[in-house]
């Protein structure tokens, strides 16, 4: 046992030194070295004339015309920010997303007032603010740390005791700047043989290979800094996210009144005008009572019966459409009932200590429903299994079948019944549905909703 652990280890630290002694000489690391420099100089430009613009435009703010500068500033603050997300994109590869655009109440007055309350422009100068200091931090440390290390990998190229490229920076601050101009290797009387040449370029080689991994940190921090505060305003995407959710939602409802009235007019209510007219036909039978036609009248009420009958169990469906009566005897109940009735094997496993508010428990029928019906439609499965348990304030339904996977939200069921109207109707109750279905399978769906909506 012991010998396949150290044998573990063993692999784990090679792989480690192979990824340390390679990484200077991938294209990553002078892509973010690049970059880096390329942001600081950018972020420099912007802090300086933001900087600038700001300065003026709150000293002159008791004037019309120092409130337009000053909106003039955030405007500018929001352009170096696209820059900047703009550059990240290129030469990083990042997906970051552009935040709303600014729009402004028409007018001077509707601009100005529009502009001192943008929250993306005040967002950007932050992070202006926030970039001058780690740009300074960054060359202090990181860009130093690339160019000491090229200072002493070719220092001992140079005899004269006064040349070489000078070594700054942390490096500097370290060791002291004697340390490295009493190293230098000449032919007069500031030589010091061969050692300190050598150490010298052992030096340079431990800078050249740390370096990588100290401006890898600076470029994280700075993707964090952008995404945090040049993306989406979390604010307006919540709005948004609920804006969205109440369209959702309200376009929904419409939908199944519109279903349900179609369903009452076209079905129910034909049913009820028929027996209506059988049975004014019985009456009028019986009202001859000098030629009345038993089979005849007995006729027209055995059609209205079954008439009658078919009107409750359009009735009865229509309802069910409206609230599975299903859930009346509780959430576990209404699922176990759905497991027996499933075409495909299928077992549930229930732990839930709260119960649901009732628009969560139809929602979560209504999931459970769905995908299992897509199971037996399309799955090709022998078994499934169907899981609903609490986490904290979340219930999380997990339906899996061991069939042929390679599901797709948009190819499964239709746009209004099937996986893509499970997610619409999901969201709207600030929920999340996530599919996992490799081909070959097997396919898990988890959905998330909150107990209470």
């Amino acid at each position: 046992m012991s010998f396949a652990v150290n044998e573990e280890r063993t692999a784990q630290a090679k792989a480690l030194a192979r990824t340390i002694f390679r990484e200077p000489f991938t294209k990553r690391v002078w892509t973010e070295l690049a970059y880096f420099v390329l942001a600081s100089v950018l972020a420099a430009v912007g802090f300086a004339v933001v900087g600038s613009t700001m300065v003026v435009g709150v000293i002159l703010a008791i004037t019309f015309f120092g409130l337009a500068i000053l909106v003039f500033s955030l405007r500018l603050a929001r352009g170096f920010g696209g820059f900047h997300r703009g550059l990240c994109r290129s030469m990083l590869g990042e997906d970051i997303r552009d935040p709303e655009a600014f729009s402004h109440r028409p007018g001077f007055l509707g601009w100005l007032q529009s502009g001192l309350r943008d929250r993306v422009a005040w967002r950007a100068v932050a992070y202006l603010a926030l970039r001058a200091g780690w740009t300074f931090l960054g060359f202090y440390f990181a860009v130093s740390l690339w160019w000491d290390a090229f200072a002493c990998l070719t220092r001992p190229l140079f005899s004269n005791g006064g040349g070489g490229p000078p070594v700054w920076g942390f490096a500097a601050q370290l060791f002291g700047p004697g340390f490295f101009n009493g190293m230098q290797v000449g032919f007069g009387e500031q030589s010091f043989g061969f050692g300190h040449n050598l150490g010298i370029f052992l030096l340079g080689v431990i800078f050249f290979f740390a370096a990588s991994w100290v401006m890898r940190g600076f470029v994280t921090v700075d993707k964090l800094l952008i995404r945090t505060l040049l993306g989406p305003d979390p604010v307006a995407a919540r709005v948004r996210s609920l804006e969205q959710a109440r369209t959702t939602t309200v376009d929904a409802s419409a939908a199944t009144l519109r279903r349900i009235e179609r369903d009452l007019h076209d079905g129910t209510q034909a049913q009820l005008v028929a027996l209506a007219m059988r049975l004014g036909m019985a009456k009028e039978k019986l009202d001859d009572t000098e030629h009345v036609d038993i089979d005849r009248v007995r006729e027209l009420v055995d059609e209205a019966h079954r008439g009658a009958k078919e009107a409750i169990t359009e009735l009865r469906d229509i309802a069910r459409g409206i609230h599975p009566p299903a859930l009346d005897i509780g959430l576990e109940g209404a699922l176990a009932t759905l497991a027996a009735r499933s075409a495909v094997p299928t077992e549930l496993n229930f732990d839930l200590r709260a119960r649901p508010t009732p628009a969560i428990e139809a929602i979560a029928y209504y999931c459970v429903a769905e995908l299992l019906a897509n199971v037996a439609q399309h799955a090709q499965a022998s078994r499934a299994t169907v899981s609903c348990a609490q986490q904290g304030t979340w219930l999380r339904l997990v339906v899996r079948d061991d069939g042929r996977g390679g599901a797709r939200l948009s190819t499964i069921g239709s746009t209004s019944s099937g996986l893509s109207g499970l997610t619409e109707r999901v969201r709207a109750v600030d929920g999340h549905l996530q599919l996992v279905s490799p081909p070959g399978g097997p396919t898990v769906v988890t959905v998330d909703l909150p107990l209470s909506a």
